[in-house]
């Protein structure tokens, strides 16, 4: 049997309904030349802000992008498909994507209704790109938009990402230690994610280990005959006091210890304080057990002798908002010598059309201040532009960009954004508006459809 994610860059990772779509269009001979643009709605509740992430492994399928051979002969075989012509087939044999990308660099700060990536072209192309755009961005940006707030949460000291073990497949854990290195946490559990992106990889013990022993200081000096230098021991497996004392006792200091459960507050300041009359200053003292941001800053703001925070299910699978609903719409359509621009204006789900172009405006400190959304057509001298070319004719205009300039990028921007903003609660939005030219041509198409309708 082949197995499931044999080909990465299998053009089936989509939804039926585009394989379909791309059939009408074939044997309709619809030749079109189509732009759509992929955008978060709106902010999850509470949340301020969303990091853009996800780009690189986006490019990664549009350019590798292919039907196999035996891909086609399922679909051939699929009774849905058994009135589409041969030629369809011919076609999805020769398939590649050949169409351009404007997209906001990965690390980014963006928000709502603006254009994250935009892609034009031919149609069926542009259709088929949608699943798999759609599942690598919002991903990513869900996972790197958490991390930023924890990260902040910190206020400085290292958050690991330890989310292999509560992710949705293996995938989505290596994706999210892509995403939550972009927003600055300091390294991963996950090993293969670890070696694949250059990341730091953290590890510690587990409780299976203490109990394994009949003793539990047995386990400590175990673990210390293996690991002499790098070994962080874990402390609540019964009683947090009675381990640090049996530590202490025996005189051997490790690189590290971990609380994962109780009053980890009041705990590891008494840690602290006996590890510090042990004359052990340098042994850190780190942290985890459900963590998230508000759970961090809680821990920051009473006091906490924390040195580093490890995080998991709050990163791969967050509870706060589960997905951010990314969309990918038609906005701008070219066929047959003429333009026309494509709206959606059913009720709660209406878009904007026109290919769109995010204009930020920063104060004379160089805090940015609002974002407007325009046609890619308008100039504004003064503003800083977030959509930039990437692919042309199917092909990335440059090479791969080191996720550490993702990573550069993502700190830079938040620290550009208002101090409100940075908050774990909900801050007054960030100002975000729609060009004058923009809002007209809005009206314009309204009237258009209205009076074909």
């Amino acid at each position: 049997m082949t197995p499931f994610f044999a080909r990465e860059n299998s053009a089936l990772l989509t939804d039926l309904y585009e394989l379909t779509m791309a059939a009408g269009y074939f044997q309709n001979g619809f030749q079109a030349r189509a732009t759509f643009e992929l955008f978060v709605r709106q902010l999850p509740p509470g949340r301020n802000y969303l990091v853009a992430a996800g780009l690189e492994p986006a490019l990664d399928f549009l350019e590798g992008v292919r039907f196999a051979p035996d891909e086609i002969d399922y679909l051939r075989r699929d009774l849905l498909f058994r009135h589409v012509r041969g030629e369809f087939f011919d076609y999805l044999a020769q398939f590649r994507f050949t169409g351009e990308v404007w997209a906001v660099p990965e690390g980014s700060v963006v928000f709502a209704n603006e254009p994250i990536l935009r892609v034009t072209a031919p149609i069926i192309e542009a259709q088929l790109a949608e699943t798999r755009l759609l599942s690598a961005v919002n991903f990513q940006t869900m996972v790197a938009s958490r991390a930023a707030r924890m990260v902040t949460a910190a206020t400085g000291k290292p958050v690991v990402e330890f989310g292999a073990r509560r992710a949705h497949g293996a995938e989505a854990g290596i994706f999210a230690t892509r995403a939550a290195w972009i927003s600055g946490c300091a390294g991963t559990s996950n090993v293969i994610a670890a070696r694949m992106f250059g990341i730091p990889a953290y590890g510690t013990q587990a409780h299976s280990w203490i109990m394994a022993y009949e003793d539990e200081a047995q386990a400590f000096a175990r673990f210390l005959d293996v690991f002499p230098e790098q070994a962080t021991l874990l402390l609540d497996t019964y009683n947090v006091r009675a381990a640090l004392r049996k530590i202490i006792a025996a005189g051997r200091k490790p690189a590290g210890v971990r609380l994962d459960s109780g009053d980890i507050a009041a705990d590891s300041r008494w840690v602290r304080a006996q590890l510090d009359r042990a004359g052990w200053q340098d042994v850190q003292i780190f942290a985890s057990g459900d963590l998230d941001e508000k759970r961090i800053s809680t821990l920051v703001r009473r006091g906490a002798k924390i040195d580093a925070f490890g995080v998991g299910s709050a990163l791969v699978a967050p509870t706060d908002a589960r997905n951010l609903s990314m969309i990918y719409k038609l906005v701008e359509l070219e066929h047959a010598g003429k333009t026309r621009e494509a709206v959606k204006l059913s009720e709660a789900k209406a878009t904007f059309p026109g290919r769109k172009q995010v204009f930020r405006f920063a104060d004379s400190q160089g805090k940015w201040k609002r974002d407007l959304i325009a046609l890619d057509s308008e100039i504004h001298k003064d503003a800083e532009v977030l959509l930039v070319p990437v692919m042309r004719a199917g092909r990335r205009v440059a090479p791969a960009e080191p996720l550490n300039s993702a990573r550069q990028r993502c700190a830079e921007s938040l620290q550009r954004l208002p101090s409100r903003l940075l908050s774990t609660g909900l801050a007054s939005p960030y100002p975000v508006q729609h060009s004058k030219p923009l809002r007209k041509l809005l009206q314009q198409v309204r009237r258009r459809i209205r009076q074909r309708t």
